[in-house]
């Protein structure tokens, strides 16, 4: 909502205040300014004032006025971000693509790239929460006080506030960080009163009637205010003044009657009517009232001083006071109780009119009108999803009733996704079930009670798809292909999306078992049909995951020419694939580290937090994974256990298939570092045994765990535990061996020379093989590529069954039984 973001207008008739814009330009050599003192006081004006007289010269403002609605992490700095983007353009992006995709909020990840951002920004930058006391969550609160720990020299924090926050102000008055003004600084002084009541008035009172007023006020602005209302029209001035008494809730009280009493009938039923509003214009106000007076009336309000804002440039947005719209809202409960649901409902109604679904959802739920609002979140979650606002629908369906959301098989779809995506695992089976009991509970002939949308229309295969997340987070291949493929019979023949999303699981439960050969397969037919679909991003992620798998069968080289040919089609579509691309620029750093070209793979890295798209929680930890294992290969082992500390907290059981364990990384780590208790830790912890089976989803684990026998080996020699290990090498190596998973050949096969050298065995580490003759070097050469038998007989000028023959002899001298081992082999020997 922009209008939250304007500076308001100063006010006819604004006393002059010198001494306190004095104090707020304090606050450049602070970390933050307080403004903070109950209702009514002036503290907006202040600002307001301050800014716009103030000296304006290399100063950029991001101002924010906060509502209650705020009062949650992902909106309040959604805000945050929003507001500063106006003095300090494109700050922040990144900040925003992630809080818009994520639940919960990674608060403290988000605010470090932010503030690198802004401290790098040319000029000063004023961010200004305005109503803070508004906001009571603690996470929010944990948050500022990062940001304002952490602020860069040319950033600074002014709150106002009605109540002190909770934030280690003591710590920062003691540092002589903080700028303070407070209720006392605020109130009206004598003179200050009579300029104000004079200009307020149109006549000047007696000398003894301000003092009085001024007394019985104390300085309350507001209260003041109200008087000048109240007095405008009277001729016995001292004697009301001399009857005014009472604390300042009464005053509050009797000077309100008083006001709405002055006024015409019409404009007091208008004044209570709209106040359900947080916002007015000219239409809405009609739609409520059922009149056609709106714009005027506002116009009304504004001339005759009575609590109103102008909220934007062309004067039609408003807003009343906040104290002002309170007890408007008390008085219209206690006259017409009644009328309050209906008008949200037709306040709901107009905002669906126009296309402002959130303000539509918040007034049906204010109306408690469940059904409506559970209506409009069903046609609004297509849109929550393309612009990743799934934090916003998980607050609305937390608003409403239990057995409203379990009615709705959309809503409860998508409350079980989010509890997955927070990683509640545990929660998520029950609204699938409910999801699928709300579809058969109608009949064929029954008209659907629900939005007919087509997220309902896939919804069956869609919870197939969920179904098989939810066991691939378990770790339960079986169960994920079992779903997957229900997911892709229930998919129509042209619902490519459904079908690819299917073909997709598959892919996981197939790569979950180590059967690279099938995940290869199906991973392929997922990513051609989300091609057919026009998915282009989720056909560029899925790459990435093929490219994975290549990987893992031990060919390097096509998994980086699948990667440059995907980045190069992102690089056409731009913007709406910025999210692909980043991962994409990800993927490609980890094969640069492999290989040691760190310079390559930082720029890599740069680019994909540049592109500011790693919202998704299956994937953006793996962006400090990766930036983990460059800082591991460049020589800085504790940045890279706090890089990976981090991924670990982004890290959310999903989709992919958990085969390179943070922890386990850590623990390598550790290893090489030396510090063996930790990873001992590790192992104890994970429950990893020598005398475990062979189980492609632990080998990571298992071959972390060799490493660590063999450094306590080295530590206090122990035959019978690497005895041990080498039979768990080769358990591990005929199962990589039989599902042609090469890469893992490659690995195992150098932790077993390892072993057999500390077995005292070094001759067998490497194993002796026969010399390969010239030709045979040829043909092995040409194995390392991508031609077939034929196509190699060609190249080499021979017939197809010499080349098996010479096959047949590398096989038996390298000790191999297929190709794709004969070429690791080859390259761990050096032939290659």
């Amino acid at each position: 909502m922009a209008t939250k973001l304007f500076v308001p207008k100063l006010r006819r008739g604004l006393v002059a205040r010198p001494r306190l814009l004095r104090r707020m330009d304090g606050g450049a050599d602070a970390r933050l300014t307080l403004v903070s003192a109950p209702a009514g006081f002036g503290k907006t004006t202040l600002l307001s004032a301050w800014l716009h007289q103030g000296p304006a010269g290399g100063r950029g403002v991001a101002w924010l006025s906060l509502e209650a609605a705020d009062n949650e992490p992902a909106s309040f700095w959604t805000y945050v971000v929003t507001a500063l983007r106006g003095p300090v353009p494109g700050v922040g992006r990144a900040a925003l693509v992630e809080l818009l995709a994520s639940a919960p909020v990674p608060t403290e990840l988000m605010l470090v790239t932010l503030l690198n951002e802004l401290a790098a920004a040319p000029d000063e930058v004023w961010l200004v929460l305005d109503d803070y006391h508004l906001l009571g969550d603690h996470e929010i609160g944990q948050g500022m006080t990062f940001l304002l720990e952490h602020l860069p020299p040319n950033v600074h924090v002014v709150l106002c506030t009605r109540a002190d926050p909770d934030l280690p102000l003591a710590r920062w008055r003691a540092r002589g960080e903080l700028v303070e003004i407070r209720a006392a600084d605020l109130r009206f002084t004598s003179e200050e009163t009579a300029a104000y009541l004079t200009e307020a008035i149109g006549r000047e009172l007696a000398a003894e009637d301000v003092e009085v007023l001024e007394q019985r006020t104390e300085g309350w602005i507001a209260a003041l205010q109200l008087a000048a209302l109240s007095l405008r029209d009277r001729s016995d001035v001292s004697g009301f003044i001399n009857r005014f008494a009472g604390d300042d809730r009464y005053i509050v009280d009797y000077l309100i009657e008083e006001v709405l009493a002055q006024v015409p009938t019409a404009v007091r039923q208008f004044l209570m009517q709209s106040a359900v509003l947080d916002r007015l214009i000219g239409p809405l106000c009609d739609a409520l009232t059922g009149r056609a007076d709106g714009s005027e009336m506002i116009q009304i309000l504004e001339r005759r001083n009575l609590f109103i804002v102008a909220l934007d440039d062309r004067r039609e947005w408003y807003r009343y006071h906040h104290l002002f719209a309170d007890v408007l809202r008390v008085r219209l409960l206690s006259e017409q109780k009644d009328e309050v649901p209906l008008l949200h409902q037709r306040a709901s109604q107009w905002y669906e009119r126009h296309d402002l679904i959130e303000e539509a959802v918040r007034h049906a739920l204010a109306a408690r009108d469940f059904d409506r609002a559970a209506h409009l979140m069903e046609l609004a979650v297509s849109v929550i999803r393309r612009h990743r606002r799934e934090a916003m629908m998980y607050g609305w369906l937390k608003a409403l009733p239990v057995d409203t959301v379990r009615r709705s098989p959309v809503l409860s779809l998508f409350y079980g996704s989010m509890l997955m995506a927070s990683g509640d695992l545990s929660g998520v089976e029950p609204w699938l079930d409910d999801a699928e009991r709300a579809l058969a509970g109608i009949g064929e002939d029954e008209a659907l009670p629900w939005a007919e949308t087509k997220d309902l229309l896939t919804l069956p295969s869609t919870i197939a798809m969920y179904r098989a997340a939810l066991a691939q987070a378990r770790g339960d291949a079986t169960g994920t292909a079992d779903h997957a493929r229900r997911a892709l019979d229930l998919a129509g023949p042209d619902d490519h999306l459904a079908r690819g999303g299917a073909a997709g699981f598959l892919g996981f439960a197939a790569w979950a078992t180590g059967d690279v050969s099938r995940a290869l397969e199906t991973f392929a037919q997922a990513v051609a049909s989300l091609h057919a679909a026009g998915s282009v991003v989720d056909e560029l992620s899925g790459t990435v995951m093929l490219s994975d798998l290549w990987l893992v069968a031990g060919q390097p080289n096509r998994a980086r020419r699948l990667c440059a040919q995907a980045l190069a089609l992102a690089e056409t579509h731009g913007a709406p694939v910025r999210r692909a691309l980043a991962e994409l620029h990800v993927a490609v750093s980890e094969m640069d580290i492999e290989v040691g070209d760190l310079e390559s793979a930082e720029q890599h890295l740069a680019t994909a937090a540049a592109l500011a798209d790693l919202p998704m929680t299956e994937s953006r930890f793996r962006w400090f994974v990766a930036k983990a294992l460059l800082a591991r290969a460049g020589g800085d082992p504790e940045g890279a256990i706090q890089l990976l500390n981090q991924a670990e907290q982004l890290y959310r059981p999903g989709f992919f298939p958990e085969v390179r364990p943070i922890a386990a990384i850590r623990a390598r780590i550790w290893i090489e570092q030396g510090s063996l208790s930790e990873a001992a830790d590790w192992a104890r912890e994970r429950g990893v045994s020598v005398t475990d089976e062979a189980r492609y989803l632990r080998e990571f684990d298992h071959l972390t765990l060799v490493r660590l026998l063999l450094a306590q080996h080295r530590a206090r020699p122990d035959s019978e535990v690497i005895a041990q290990a080498a039979r768990l090498l080769d358990r591990l190596y005929e199962a990589a061996e039989a599902t042609g998973r090469a890469g893992s050949v490659l690995q195992i096969r150098l932790l077993q020379a390892l072993v057999r050298d500390a077995q005292g065995r070094r001759p067998q580490a490497p194993s002796p093989i026969d010399s390969l003759s010239e030709r045979e070097l040829d043909v092995l050469r040409l194995l390392d590529s991508e031609l077939t038998g034929p196509e190699i007989a060609r190249e080499l000028f021979v017939s197809h069954n010499t080349v098996r023959t010479h096959t047949k002899h590398i096989f038996t001298k390298l000790e191999v039984t297929n190709r794709r081992a004969a070429v690791l082999r080859a390259r761990e020997q050096g032939l290659i």
